[in-house]
């Protein structure tokens, strides 16, 4: 029983070394390109928000508990990256405060995914097996948009691989989780799934959107701007299709 379900987790996390193709230019490609990557990044994390992650927790949750989450979770991020700015003032070398965030708020969504994986080959392989390739879709261009989140906070191309795989392995909590205590524990990500929205929410807000505006050539911004709208696209595209 648990074969198929392992075997899917893996595929979907080995989506999150995708990364490892930027292991063959130079740094200065990965600079050069890394901005729009960004913009994709922060295009995905709104449409993920928006168009997949709003409609399921308000369609099924509690309205007043879930905006008490996104709220709590948006304050609990910016005091934790507030922590870090900290940490990274008194402690030289460290990477940007950013890229944590982006790695925990990841994490809780990589849960979620194989929370989602489990408790569809509870019900049948075949949705099992469908679940499995949305999500893997879905991953692809939000762990290319991470890894050059992280690359961009200061990560090594080498750590950056590491730690988003290490992320994407959260999905065997969540798998493992539902496939041992059963489908009611399903209920719990409409708890989850709130503090994870706010994480993209901020992350996306609050770092990487100002980090965009730096840049001060109009074509260059013209470019961000079409990968920002590319990312969410993609997202609302994958919401009509599933």
């Amino acid at each position: 029983m648990l074969l198929f379900p392992f075997l899917s987790v893996l595929a979907v996390s080995a989506v999150s070394l995708v990364g490892v193709l930027f292991l063959f230019f130079s740094e200065e490609k990965v600079s050069r390109w890394g901005k729009y990557l960004v913009s994709f990044a922060v295009g995905a994390l709104f449409g993920e928000v928006f168009f997949h992650i709003f409609p399921e927790i308000f369609s099924k949750g509690d309205s007043t508990l879930v905006s008490l989450l996104l709220m709590g979770s948006i304050l609990f991020f910016f005091a934790f990256e507030k922590f870090l700015h900290w940490r990274h003032e008194h402690e030289p070398g460290h990477e940007h405060p950013m890229g944590y965030v982006n790695i925990f708020a990841d994490g809780l969504h990589n849960l979620i995914d194989g929370m989602f994986i489990g408790a569809a080959y509870l019900v049948s392989v075949p949705l099992g097996l469908a679940t499995t390739v949305a999500v893997a879709a879905h991953e692809i261009p939000q762990e290319i948009g991470d890894y050059s989140i992280l690359v961009r906070a200061g990560f090594t191309r080498g750590k950056a691989l590491l730690m988003n795989f290490l992320s994407a392995c959260a999905a065997f909590i969540g798998l493992f989780v539902v496939v041992w205590l059963g489908k009611e524990i399903g209920d719990a990500t409409a708890l989850i799934l709130p503090v994870a929205a706010g994480g993209f929410l901020y992350l996306a807000g609050s770092d990487l959107i100002p980090d965009l505006h730096r840049e001060q050539k109009l074509s260059n911004s013209f470019f961000e701007f079409f990968w920002l709208i590319a990312g969410a696209a993609l997202m609302f595209a994958l919401t009509v299709l599933g």
